[in-house]
């Protein structure tokens, strides 16, 4: 701890003040890039969420210390982390390809609401380094994060009238080290010439060769036809 900040650590019109600046000017930085790369949530809904958790922090505190009310001074703080759920999670949405985005945005401002709780409360340092760090990783780490390469999902629509060869299928992709993240099976409701359509998410660990995998497919006893869509 700074000594220096001692005198800023009770709750007065100073401290007060200096947190709510803080929090401003955290929950600004923080947005910024975010508002920067046109994400969901922009550096006003950060400056929000941050001077609220502040808010927040500061009247359990007062509530405590000044008004000598019987209550946990960390009450409203706990609510305050669980209710940032909600907003977070109205900034992930998935994608008709079935990716995910917005949880960095979501990360982020759960990580502000938390650091509007450490300035509330006087633990400046905390509040201070934990922005340093969440602006490293959504700047520095995201540029390292782009340069990391990934294997794409893909989706097979697969043709076949034998129930087995569907199961031939799995047992292949996981020969492959290809997992299968969603299956969709439709059937024609013939009993007497049954035709069925099943639609693979694959999500490959490693590269493969997508033109010698259907190859291999085909050739499976059972199927009619194998597709990539």
């Amino acid at each position: 701890m700074l000594n220096g900040l001692s005198a800023l650590r009770d709750i007065n019109f100073g401290s007060v003040a200096l947190r709510m600046v803080l929090a401003f000017l955290c929950g600004t930085a923080i947005g910024f890039e975010r508002s920067y790369k046109n994400r969901p949530a922009g550096f006003r809904t950060h400056i929000l969420v941050c001077i609220g958790a502040a808010t927040a922090s500061m009247t359990g505190i007062y509530l405590y210390l000044n008004m000598g009310l019987p209550t946990d001074i960390s009450r409203l703080g706990a609510q305050v982390v669980s209710g940032l759920g909600f907003i977070g999670a109205g900034t992930i949405i998935v994608t008709r390809n079935r990716t995910v985005k917005g949880l960095t945005t979501a990360a982020g401002l759960w990580a502000s609401g938390v650091i509007g709780l450490a300035l509330g409360a006087g633990f400046y340092e905390g509040g201070l380094v934990a922005t340093a760090l969440v602006l490293v990783t959504e700047t520095i780490f995201s540029v390292l994060g782009g340069r990391i390469s990934r294997t794409p999902e893909f989706m097979l629509t697969l043709h076949y009238r034998h129930k087995p060869a569907l199961d031939q299928v799995m047992r292949y992709c996981k020969d492959q080290k290809v997992a299968i993240t969603n299956l969709r099976v439709v059937s024609n409701n013939d009993l007497e010439n049954p035709d069925y359509t099943a639609v693979l998410s694959l999500r490959p660990n490693f590269r493969v060769n997508r033109d010698e995998m259907m190859a291999h497919i085909r050739n499976i006893h059972g199927v009619q036809d194998v597709e990539e869509t």
